[in-house]
């Protein structure tokens, strides 16, 4: 700690009045095998100047995104982000704001929210939803309680290839439940529908399908939706928000509860974060959806206010009432995505759903030409799609990476009795880009 506001004559007064003799007391607790007595090996101290040199000498070692073409999926995608977005997000009235705890005070935060929550339902075809969440993994487990509550159910069925982070996510917030999550086995890339309904029993409290699947390839959604239903369950949906320009809307085939990484809606890379999660559910469970709803009402002067209208948060309401008792987003995400939305509009979303379908597309067919190299399933497919490869996914990507291409993901890591690499096209994308991946690969 760099400053340290009080004298030794204050410390001491504080820690008459918690009742201790010295602050040796307050670590009493922690076992002394595991203290660090010794202190830490520092080196030297450095001016500021100094400092600022080391840290800009690091951060030039980096290699992002921006600086190479990327094709890197699975979640986190190189979407085009239009000026407005940063313009707006940097004025001080936004950028400074944590989260709305006193809201009322700050209506155009609130418009904001309302403006978000609005547009993530006509997107979804949902009734409601929230002010969003920490990030796609999350408001999947956030789902996953809400199903588990609403039915008083212990079992969580995945159906198709789910993020494999976002169901480690799942299972820590639900290893208290005593919950029995069981992944049915694919067939050709996706749920194997005919096996998936000897899983979904009277116990099951959801059914959960991420369409398109974490390698991109499109579920039989409504038929996975019927055998949910069939049993009692409710049907979680996880998205990618830009495949709905093309795709048919959740709410349309039946799903109570649809959740996705809201990423790609105007937000940067970053290194993986910050991110937005989106979580929209159907009428029925408006009261059991976790973290903060903003509405719009009429004041006593009949003029348009905005209110927070749910906050069933922990910090609102009593603990054992609270359906959630984490933070929704910082704001700042959510008025990313509330601002890329409104610029893009109902024309512009479905021509970035069509580029990046296309241009995978085209991208897929170039590479399944090159000798050694195959499509790993025939299914159809969205903006992502696995490659079998004729060597180590690992050593192709370390050799692309020195010519400024960021090949994809070795799926190995996620799945290690799978081979291949998942390669993602967004509309950034150019002709001239992916030849030379194809290229490249030609010669490994």
């Amino acid at each position: 700690m760099p400053f340290f506001p009080n004298t030794d004559e204050e410390r001491r007064e504080m820690l008459r009045e918690i009742g201790v003799q010295n602050f040796e007391e307050l670590l009493s607790s922690i076992p002394t095998q595991v203290r660090l007595r010794d202190g830490m090996a520092l080196p030297e101290p450095l001016s500021e100047m100094e400092v600022m040199n080391e840290l800009q000498a690091l951060a030039l070692r980096n290699s992002g995104a921006s600086e190479m073409v990327s094709f890197l999926g699975g979640g986190a995608y190189d979407h085009f982000i239009p000026a407005a977005v940063n313009a707006i997000l940097s004025r001080s009235e936004f950028y400074t704001a944590y989260t709305p705890y006193q809201a009322e005070v700050s209506q155009g935060t609130l418009q904001a929210i309302y403006e978000y929550q609005t547009m993530i339902c006509n997107l979804t075809g949902m009734d409601a939803s929230n002010a969003s969440l920490y990030d796609g993994g999350s408001a999947l487990a956030e789902a996953a309680l809400l199903a588990i509550r609403h039915t008083d159910r212990r079992e969580l069925v995945i159906a198709g290839k789910v993020h494999p982070r976002y169901l480690d996510i799942v299972r820590t917030y639900t290893q208290s439940w005593d919950v029995l999550l069981q992944q049915v086995p694919l067939s050709d890339g996706r749920a194997d529908v005919a096996v998936l309904r000897s899983y979904v029993t009277d116990k099951a409290a959801a059914v959960i399908v991420q369409h398109p699947n974490f390698y991109g390839y499109l579920e039989e959604v409504e038929e996975i939706g019927r055998i949910a239903h069939d049993a009692g369950g409710l049907f979680v949906v996880s998205v990618d928000p830009i495949s709905l320009g093309l795709l048919a809307p959740p709410g349309s085939y039946g799903a109570d509860v649809v959740v996705g990484e809201g990423q790609s809606l105007g937000i940067p890379l970053s290194f993986g974060g910050p991110y937005l999660g989106i979580l929209a559910v159907k009428e029925f469970l408006l009261r059991k959806i976790p973290g903060r709803l903003s509405g719009i009402t009429v004041d006593s002067d009949g003029k348009r206010g905005f209110t927070l209208t749910l906050q069933t948060r922990e910090q609102h309401i009593r603990r054992e009432k609270a359906t959630s008792n984490i933070c929704t987003n910082q704001g700042l995400m959510m008025l990313a995505a509330c601002v890329y939305l409104s610029l893009m509009g109902k024309q512009g979303i479905p021509e970035v759903a069509r580029l990046c379908l296309q241009k995978s597309h085209y991208l897929a067919q170039k590479i399944a030409k090159i000798p050694g190299f195959r499509m790993k399933w025939s299914q159809p497919f969205f903006k992502e799609f696995l490659v079998e490869t004729p060597e180590a996914p690992s050593s192709i990507l370390e050799r692309l990476s020195k010519k400024g291409i960021l090949g994809g993901l070795d799926i190995s890591q996620f799945d290690k009795g799978v081979h291949g690499l998942l390669i993602a096209v967004t509309e950034k994308r150019t002709k001239d880009e992916m030849d030379r991946l194809v290229s490249e690969l030609r010669v490994v």
